[in-house]
């Protein structure tokens, strides 16, 4: 048995993960892990694909150096990462239904509710709490997509899944439909046994792929990847790739919809991931239709928000440009073509273009 001092106490350090697991069950997390903080393959893997300049403009992935592989560079004295997942899957209308209407908006499933972010930071904060009461006061920084951190790799560390070919996380009960957290701390605990990849020569992934991201397995170039072009890139969106992103106006599941581990995808039971505002169902029109205060009021809460409404204009115009010509799309069009943003108009005249108006 392995123990350690916290202040005045000795702590058992195996029985501490196990109860840490259970809090993190009754918070609602549907898996906890822990790891240790060697991530050199994953370093190695991440400074590769900086230097080919797969990240595009997301300048801040190379800014931040090692911190990112390094978790102890990031918050000092941290030893253990306590790894966590919460699925994200909501009871909505097939994705598929709307991929195969060209007059629909795709949306990325995790979209569809609000924001995971504070969600699941707020629940990693009470299980540090919950920790803290046991143990007293400790070293701890929660996290969720929030910082330069290497969740997948964390994930498989700690035994929570594998970096999938697309290069998602994914685990064998729930696919890769969850939501990632991280608690970095300088408490002692023993890390899980890695999770073993279980992918094989499955390249699913690779060939659905719209724009053909995913250059290799376990490497996307995210100059190409769609859920890059609608979220993150804040420019205009490359011509060539316009008329493969379709119907698709915020991210991209087209690798998770390939994937057969998906099948084991399950529902989530989180009220917050529930579809707002009939985003599963919405066609391109009626949000293209918005204004900016609609869309701040609608999205406020949701990931979509961040994006903002002239991004938001942008994305939807590239999709109307890619629907099927009606009255309707170029009555829509037209009613943006004088637009006040430069980005708005530039995508707008493409689309027009696209039906010859």
């Amino acid at each position: 048995m392995i123990r350690f001092m916290q202040g005045a106490h000795s702590i058992d350090a195996a029985g501490l993960a196990a109860r840490i697991r259970q809090w993190g069950r009754e918070l609602g997390f549907d898996a906890i892990g822990i790891a240790g903080i060697s991530l050199e393959a994953a370093e190695a893997g991440l400074q590769a694909w900086l230097a080919a300049g797969f990240h595009g403009e997301m300048d801040y992935m190379a800014r931040h150096g090692t911190k990112r592989s390094r978790p102890a560079e990031l918050v000092p004295g941290t030893i253990s990462v306590i790894t966590a997942r919460i699925n994200y899957l909501p009871a909505a209308a097939p994705l598929g239904e709307a991929l195969a209407d060209g007059g629909r908006a795709a949306i990325s499933r995790y979209a569809l509710g609000r924001d995971y972010h504070k969600l699941v930071r707020a629940r990693l904060q009470k299980l540090a709490e919950r920790i803290e009461a046991e143990t007293g006061p400790f070293g701890y920084r929660v996290f969720s997509d929030s910082a330069p951190v290497l969740e997948g790799a964390l994930a498989a560390a700690s035994g929570l899944g594998w970096r999938g070919t697309h290069p998602l996380p994914l685990t064998r009960e729930a696919g890769s439909d969850y939501v990632p957290g991280e608690i970095y701390t300088d408490l002692p605990l023993p890390a899980d046994e890695p999770q073993t990849e279980h992918c094989g020569s499955c390249t699913a992934c690779i060939t659905a792929c719209p724009t053909q991201a995913i250059v290799a397995p376990w490497r996307v170039d995210a100059r190409r990847c769609i859920s890059y072009l609608t979220i993150e890139l804040k420019g205009a969106i490359p011509e060539a790739l316009r008329p493969l992103i379709g119907n698709r106006v915020y991210g991209c599941d087209d690798c998770q919809l390939a994937c057969p581990w998906n099948r084991y995808a399950r529902l989530s039971a989180e009220a917050d991931f529930a579809v707002r505002n009939g985003l599963d169902t919405a066609t391109l029109i009626e949000l293209f239709a918005w204004t900016e205060e609609e869309f701040r009021t609608r999205m406020a809460g949701s990931a979509i928000h961040r994006i903002g409404h002239e991004r938001w204009l942008r994305n939807l115009a590239v999709g109307l440009g890619n629907a099927p010509g009606s009255p309707e799309v170029i009555g829509a069009l037209m009613a943006r073509r004088d637009h006040p943003s430069g980005l708005v108009r530039e995508h707008v005249a493409w689309a027009l273009a696209r039906h010859g108006a």
